[in-house]
């Protein structure tokens, strides 16, 4: 099979669409650590204009690379609020090396696939194709992430999707509580919407989505990742990105987190309610500890369709009601910030109890009630979780990039579960008791009339 040979020879002629870069200078001082997880070759670079590269070559007939960029949505302002949004669904208007339509049919032939997606903190323009045709792909990726046009006509054309995709999302309860959870809790950065607000949709301009690519899409907010690619060929790659802008970009402020409540009265049968604390940074030991608190409390059912005995928050809750509901921890980390809480969903008239005895799991935690026993097996769980996730080439990309673009360095999965180990059973209450004496924020949407207010909590 051929793999990826040819890369050197073909630059020119593939990026026949793109001014070519001048090489790296072989005097550039260039940051370098090799890695060899599982016997795998992973290296991560660190290119003089702040551009970070890191490849796994793990001799798949597949590969998969991403472009992840600090660029979410904690990074607009208010006056240009839902440009991020736009920019995540205009991955396939014409740049200046491709229409609309070579894009999509080009992707399309060779079998591959374009995918964007973005959080509050940053964005993944990725491509997965046969080794093959990598050199292909990489073109059109290239293209979507250092040349778009945004031209006037088919971003004002983009517009009403807007709506469609908010519509969609929104058709799931959680998003819009989890929504109004960011909004209530943070004053500023991490309380800027997922989805454009309705009064912006139609109103973004080129000129805006211009702006945000400029202050954005620089190099040393930017990290390349491969996974089935070669190192010096990805490296070669890189060198199409010495066109952009360098430097650091806009530095986005500091997220300030303040404590609040939205309470959105809908009539739903369902009551859907969040309550929390401000947690943890990404990466922190008091992350780690988070993340145990999480799971010894109960994450989520690990048996499809199963009732979730074991659950701390399940059982506790059950003692309160006799009507259906569930009740998980909620647990998020940014890279300044975090939120830790519960997230309930109950029967309208039984709202308070079950909030409440949720909430009393918590307290009990920090009073010292769990044993060593429940948090070695929330270890086991939080460690097998992430494991697997990293099992797919999807999930591995997404740590390796997240991971290179907050710290410039990647933590292999060994390390990783070494660390989450170190967590001692008082680590887990002092996070515990971290929740309890915070300021809360709160959520809820449904027929509100027996949910209590965060006061009464």
């Amino acid at each position: 099979m051929r793999r990826f040979p040819a890369v050197a020879s073909g630059l020119s002629k593939r990026f026949y669409s793109l001014k070519v870069a001048p090489k790296v200078a072989a005097s550039a001082k260039v940051d370098r650590v090799k890695l060899s997880p599982e016997g795998q070759d992973f290296e991560i670079t660190k290119l003089p204009n702040g551009l970070v590269i890191a490849s796994l070559e793990n001799f798949s007939p597949a590969s998969r690379i991403g472009v992840f960029i600090k660029a979410g949505s904690r990074y607009e302002t208010t006056s240009n609020l839902g440009t991020a949004h736009l920019l995540r669904l205009a991955s396939n208007l014409t740049t200046k090396g491709a229409s609309s339509f070579k894009i999509t049919r080009g992707i399309e032939a060779v079998g591959g696939s374009l995918s964007v997606y973005s959080t509050r903190e940053k964005m993944t323009y990725s491509v997965e194709c046969l080794r093959d045709y990598v050199d292909t792909v990489m073109e059109f990726l290239l293209n979507v992430t250092t040349a778009p046009e945004f031209r006037p006509w088919e971003v004002t054309d983009l517009q009403p999707q807007l709506k469609v995709d908010k519509a969609i999302a929104f058709q799931n309860p959680q998003v819009g509580v989890l929504e109004n959870l960011h909004m209530a809790a943070y004053k500023n950065a991490l309380a800027n919407p997922l989805y454009c607000p309705d009064y912006a949709i139609g109103k973004i301009t080129s000129e805006q989505l211009h702006h945000f690519v400029q202050n954005n899409f620089t190099s040393a907010r930017m990290a390349l990742v491969g996974i089935g690619v070669k190192h010096a060929e990805l490296k070669q790659v890189a060198e199409q990105f010495l066109n952009i802008r360098s430097g650091s970009g806009s530095s986005g402020a500091k997220a300030i987190y303040r404590g609040g409540e939205i309470r959105e009265q809908n009539g739903d049968s369902l009551v859907h309610a969040a309550v929390v604390a401000e947690g943890a940074a990404v990466g922190s030991a008091e992350a780690n500890a988070f993340s145990v608190l999480q799971h010894v409390l109960g994450a989520g059912p690990l048996i499809k369709r199963g009732s979730n005995v074991t659950s701390k928050l399940i059982q506790g809750v059950a003692k309160a009601t006799t009507q259906p509901f569930d009740a998980s921890a909620f647990n998020v980390n940014y890279s300044d910030s975090g939120l830790f809480g519960v997230y309930t969903i109950s029967q309208a008239p039984n709202a308070a109890e079950v909030i409440k005895a949720a909430l009393n799991q918590i307290k009990a935690v920090a009073q010292g009630t769990i044993t060593d026993a429940d948090v070695t097996k929330a270890k086991n769980q939080l460690k097998a979780t992430y494991l697997m996730s990293v099992e797919t080439a999807e999930g591995l990309l997404n740590e390796i990039g997240s991971e290179s673009l907050v710290s410039g360095t990647h933590t292999s999965p060994s390390d990783v579960a070494q660390k989450i180990d170190s967590v001692a059973t008082a680590d887990v209450v002092n996070a515990a008791k971290k929740f309890v004496n915070g300021k809360k924020s709160m959520a809820a949407s449904g027929d509100l009339g027996n949910t209590p207010f965060l006061d009464e909590l």
